[in-house]
């Protein structure tokens, strides 16, 4: 797995009449609590399906587990994180795709009173489809067969998936249609606590080098230190000193994998001074140490 460097991601999709793309993931001998998805954001819609392995995955503000065969759906705007929960090998699919895949169906009566909505975001989908209407499993064999008309990439694949993706959001609107739903004010309270975190959230992937305390960081977010440690936790699954920790290992393993600076270098590069605390907190969080990363 890779660690991508800007907390806000710009996916390069397949084409421009197609804007969608398969991302596989996976993590072999993952530790519990191991960070496999890192925390991010995107204006495209993020369909995960898990394979193998069982992980909790933040979706603004709310946990949720998923193992073989779960579902787990991210709005676009949508900050999102997970983590392994068992030792072992976890794997799953991300679909992203952007709402201007389905731009031409405008004209479409159904489509504009059923899926629009959900596409506009004036309307969310539950996280977790199956944990609401345990029916809606049945629909899981779309993105399944979209996963493998991509892998095989045959005559007109692209066709197939963006068709496939739009009956699995038709299907999920009949579930939960937008006249019925509670999803706008649930909408509404996520975006505004995603969008008052990530402004910190994008200082901290500028400055993770420098010290920061949590009462500076509760200020920079208008809350006191308890809510703001409470709300935060909430949002990412973890402390903020866990969260501070987290990244500035995660860089100094892109570091050590991609650049020839010594230990001692990344270590003051990510904000320790101390190279003995830096091989004692790599280890913590990656399992290893700097030099056993490298070798």
């Amino acid at each position: 797995m890779t660690y991508p460097k800007e907390l806000k991601e710009y996916p390069q999709l397949e084409e421009k009449t197609y804007p969608f793309r398969i991302f596989f993931n996976e993590c072999r001998d993952a530790r519990p609590e191991q960070n496999i998805l890192f925390l991010h954001w995107h204006e495209h819609f993020e369909i995960i399906v898990m394979k193998k392995g069982r992980a909790i995955f933040h979706v603004d503000s709310m946990p949720y587990e998923a193992g073989p065969g779960d579902v787990i759906l991210v709005p676009s705007g949508g900050l999102h994180v997970g983590y392994s929960m068992q030792r072992g090998d976890v794997s799953f699919a991300s679909i992203v795709f952007h709402a201007s895949l389905f731009k031409e169906r405008t004209e479409d009566l159904q489509h504009e009173q059923f899926v629009a909505p959900y596409l506009d975001n004036r309307y969310q989908f539950p996280v977790k489809p199956s944990d609401h209407e345990s029916s809606c499993s049945a629909y899981y064999t779309l993105l399944d067969s979209a996963i493998s008309e991509v892998l095989q990439k045959g005559p007109a694949f692209q066709l197939v998936v963006k068709n496939q993706l739009h009956l699995f959001f038709t299907l999920l609107a009949r579930s939960f249609p937008p006249q019925l739903s509670t999803g706008r004010v649930q909408n509404q309270r996520h975006s505004v606590n995603r969008e008052r975190f990530k402004p910190l959230l994008e200082h901290l992937e500028h400055h993770f080098d420098e010290k920061i305390t949590i009462e500076s960081a509760a200020r920079f977010v208008n809350l006191n230190p308890y809510h703001f440690c409470k709300m935060f936790k909430k949002l990412t699954g973890r402390t903020f000193i866990d969260y501070v920790n987290l990244y500035r290992m995660n860089e100094a393993e892109r570091l050590l994998l991609e650049t020839d600076y010594t230990v001692t270098e990344i270590a003051g590069k990510v904000g320790c001074d101390n190279p003995n605390y830096f091989t004692k907190l790599y280890k913590q969080y990656k399992g290893r140490t700097p030099s056993g990363a490298r070798k």
